[in-house]
């Protein structure tokens, strides 16, 4: 019900709460290209795009051959194909890292914040459907679709998470953070499933196999531009807060803006500290998500079928984890519950350095695992780091942020390119990745919430 102040019902709470629906939406939008795209499908099918190529210039990708006879030539090297896919999130988190800022910036300067979102969004589902088009040997295509796709999806993540200290309170920001990622999770499943009944179903449906996984990673691109317009439509524009004057266009504003947040970051060092530890442990949480169907298939030997209804029982089990651990951290306090989710991670891929090929329950079984962790300590970080930052720089500090977000992991992935391309396995390669959960939750362990909260000049929720 909404108050009455000076005789004047106070309807912010209810206006709040509509636009907190309504940002819901793009969660649900762009988990259609992470679950479908990034997580399952172009893995996979990049890989075979790339063993074709090989076999052109004289390689052999035969089951059975050695792994050193399976090589594409690029730039002068010859690379195992799996890595080359690794290398391609590594470069979009380096164009990220260089670009994301300067467009924070100019979104802390804009009121029209759900136009940006759009505009970025659009974008990227446009690169993602170039997918649909890439056949035969041309692992070309794909490359510039995933990069430019992981890149425009993290700039849209930058505009839409700046927008959450918007519309919640410092009390409500885990609540509806949490609720946006499991919503991201349902709508990323829902879509799944009808991939998975599409590709199972190719031959009765008159399709190719390889026709049918293009056109389930097209339906995921259309599916991202088309929810889209929910949140463009129903979202209000937020006048900017705190902007630094400065003289010439927007660019030369939003760069003058960027220069000062960069000067004063050393005001706000337990926002530092936890960028730092956010900067390992979800360099590690990506890695295990975008390296998840290729390990399945290539070290693990399980069908595209077993892989897929995999990662759909991981998307229905992260929605219910996801709201889980939001409650959790309304009584322990996200900092807490963020630690637990970690130390549950390192478990995991522990597992799955011992996890024999072949078992389908076992596998179920870690989906499952990464499920209930996955969607509760992503959108409790979320929820966590907009408590630790100064209002009016939101999308500045989220840009830093999501440099290092999203299936564009930095040091995970060459972490796990150079480990198979050293070792040839993938069980080393994965196993190594419980160094960044360890350095991260370390370094979170280190963060003073109480005192961030006070540096940034924001309200301290009921736990901390």
């Amino acid at each position: 019900m909404s108050s009455i102040e000076g005789g004047v019902a106070d309807l912010r709470p209810l206006e709040q709460a509509k636009e907190q629906k309504a940002w819901y939406w793009y969660d649900w939008a762009n988990s259609a290209y992470v679950t479908t795209i990034g997580t399952v499908m172009v893995g996979p099918y990049f890989i075979g795009l790339a063993n074709n190529a090989a076999e052109a210039a004289g390689g052999d990708c035969s089951d059975g051959a050695a792994a050193e006879l399976c090589r594409v030539p690029v730039l002068g090297m010859n690379l195992e194909p799996g890595s080359i896919f690794f290398w391609l999130i590594t470069i979009s988190t380096i164009l990220g890292a260089l670009i994301l800022p300067p467009l924070g910036a100019i979104a802390d300067r804009t009121e029209n914040k759900k136009r940006m979102l759009g505009t970025f969004a659009w974008i990227g589902a446009a690169f993602a459907s170039l997918i649909f088009f890439a056949t035969g040997s041309n692992w070309q295509l794909v490359a510039i679709a995933v990069v430019g796709a992981n890149f425009f999806l993290a700039a849209s993540m930058v505009v839409n998470d700046s927008i959450l200290p918007l519309i919640s309170t410092e009390d409500e920001r885990d609540r509806v953070s949490s609720r946006g990622w499991a919503w991201g999770y349902l709508g990323g499943g829902l879509l799944l499933a009808v991939n998975l009944a599409v590709f199972t179903m190719h031959e009765s449906l008159g399709l190719e196999e390889a026709f049918a996984a293009r056109l389930c990673m097209l339906s995921a691109a259309i599916w991202w531009a088309g929810f889209t317009f929910i949140p463009v439509l129903r979202l209000r524009n937020h006048t900017p807060l705190d902007v630094v004057p400065e003289s010439g266009g927007i660019v030369k504003q939003s760069f003058g803006q960027l220069w000062d947040t960069l000067t004063e970051i050393k005001q706000y060092p337990m926002a530092v500290t936890f960028l730092l530890a956010y900067l390992f442990f979800n360099d590690g949480i990506q890695t295990v998500i975008a390296a998840s169907a290729v390990y399945g298939s290539e070290e693990l030997g399980h069908s595209q079928t077993i892989l897929i209804a995999t990662i759909l029982l991981v998307q229905f089990v992260a929605f219910g984890g996801a709201l889980f651990f939001g409650r959790l951290a309304g009584r322990h306090g996200a900092k807490n519950t963020i630690l637990a989710g970690l130390v549950i991670w390192m478990v995991i891929v522990t597992v799955a350095l011992f996890l024999p090929a072949g078992n389908i329950p076992l596998f179920l079984l870690l989906g499952a695992a990464i499920g209930i962790v996955l969607g509760g300590t992503q959108a409790l970080a979320r929820s966590y780091f907009s408590l630790l930052i100064p209002r009016g720089k939101e999308a500045e500090y989220f840009a830093f942020y999501h440099a290092m977000d999203r299936g564009t992991s930095w040091f995970g992935t060459a972490t796990m390119a150079i480990m198979l391309q050293l070792t040839g396995s993938y069980r080393p390669a994965i196993f190594a990745l419980i160094i960044f959960f360890v350095l991260g939750g370390l370094l979170l362990w280190r963060v003073d919430t109480a005192r961030g909260i006070r540096e940034a000049g924001n309200v301290a929720p009921r736990v901390i």
